[in-house]
């Protein structure tokens, strides 16, 4: 049997377990199995339990659970509440008025919180009645959080860019600052949208008035300054190389501790409540990463990526024209799995004919994050869409139709970063080793 006739009857059978609810990991751990016995001679067993025991341990890993705990506390602290009121009046004069909220409210959140949908509800749960209230159109409203909020996978501390540097062996550090430009990008790029709509169409926009003097300003928002601090100084240990990914986490999670205690309304129970919930989600995650490190080790003995990336090569694809078929596998893949489960599963398969026709690594890392972006706002699974018609309880038909324009700004955003690579690479590459 071929090389591409065992990786599609693999993926049969990965879709099945998928399909039938089977948890990823396991699904993970099965389709690894089945290729060993299958159509190796190797030890599955002793494969098995040296892989599992090898990986259940790693020190770039440990930034995983401290990240994500520092976005539970901060979750439950009043940043939420404090969001709306801090960013308005800044905001309410600007070409589209406090639909920029949304924008900026999901890109201060989506740095504390790591997860697109955490940022979708969260923003969503205190913008959306504002905003409605206020008059401001439904498609935009809708809109605009369903794209801002997938900016939980880009901008660091991004949990997802953590799992990639984990398996692929990339610096999750270089990784983190390769996200920043392109996240930005991004933030511009919806922005300036919502902008030229509000310029076209100044009807669509009610009038806010003006948000008072630069003092009253800086007290509106006295509670958003530290968190923008926080966020502002985690990455800034980690660019300048003061502290690696994983120290730069646990002291933030520290000052995050700090920070929810000062603004009140957090105590044992809310700091019982987020470790249970950061422990939960570590838990999934580095499950899912056990069984993806355990098909990777499979796959090498199969020699099914080496094979597979040769026989792509026979067709003689140029960079752009094999990135033009990830980006629709990816988005295809990405409307039935949430993101992490798109990078584990895929970067030991893809990743040889990624190298094979010499894209970096680390530029594709950022790239495979805006895809998945995309996924998060496509039906007929775009987990955005799901959690904002949970929120709202308007139909998904129309909230998928809000985020249309969004989902082409972001296919906007890969073009660019595939047209100018520059703006991924300029930062690490300045930043060095």
């Amino acid at each position: 049997m071929s090389d591409p006739a065992i990786f599609l009857l693999l993926l049969v059978l990965l879709l099945s377990l998928l399909a039938a609810g089977v948890w990823v990991a396991i699904s993970l751990m099965l389709m690894a199995l089945a290729g060993l016995v299958l159509f190796t001679n190797a030890p599955a067993g002793l494969v098995l339990a040296t892989t599992l025991w090898g990986h259940s341990h790693s020190w770039p890993l440990a930034a995983l659970p401290l990240f994500i705990l520092m976005g539970e506390i901060l979750l439950r602290s009043r940043l939420s509440q404090d969001m709306f009121s801090g960013l308005a009046p800044w905001l309410g004069r600007a070409p589209g008025g406090l639909l920029h909220v949304n924008v900026l409210g999901c890109a201060i959140f989506a740095a504390v919180s790591g997860s697109s949908a955490a940022t979708a509800a969260t923003i969503g749960r205190m913008s959306v009645p504002e905003l409605t209230k206020r008059g401001y159109p439904e498609s935009l409203i809708l809109g605009t959080l369903a794209g801002s909020a997938t900016l939980g996978l880009l901008i660091p501390p991004s949990i997802i860019l953590i799992v990639y540097g984990v398996a692929t062996e990339q610096s999750i550090a270089r990784l983190f600052v390769a996200g920043i430009l392109p996240g930005l990008m991004l933030v511009g790029l919806f922005a300036g949208y919502v902008a030229v709509r509000a310029w076209l169409d100044p009807t669509l926009i009610p009038d806010e008035p003006a948000g008072g003097t630069l003092v009253e300003k800086l007290r509106a928002s006295r509670r958003l300054i530290p968190v923008l601090l926080l966020i502002g100084g985690v990455i800034g240990t980690i660019y300048t190389g003061v502290a690696s990914p994983t120290d730069a986490a646990a002291i933030g999670v520290v000052l995050a501790v700090l920070l929810a205690l000062s603004s009140g309304g957090f105590g044992w129970a809310e700091f019982k409540d987020a470790l249970l919930s950061a422990t939960r989600t570590s838990c999934m995650i580095a499950f899912i990463l056990l069984g993806a490190a355990f098909l990777s080790i499979a796959m090498g003995f199969t020699g099914i990526p080496r094979n597979l990336a040769a026989w792509i090569g026979t067709f003689d694809l140029s960079p752009y024209a094999l990135l033009a078929v990830l980006t629709v596998f990816f988005i295809l893949l990405g409307c039935f799995l949430d993101g992490i489960s798109v990078v584990v599963l895929t970067t030991s398969i893809i990743l040889p004919m990624v190298q094979a026709v010499g894209i970096d690594p680390l530029w594709f890392g950022i790239y495979l994050v805006l895809v998945v972006e995309m996924s998060q706002i496509t039906p007929p699974v775009g987990f955005n869409l799901f959690v904002i018609q949970g929120l709202t309880g308007i139909d998904i038909l129309r909230v998928a139709r809000a985020a249309l324009p969004f989902f082409g700004l972001l296919l906007l955003g890969t073009l660019l970063i595939t047209v100018f690579p520059q703006i991924v690479t300029v930062l690490p590459d300045a930043m060095g080793n």
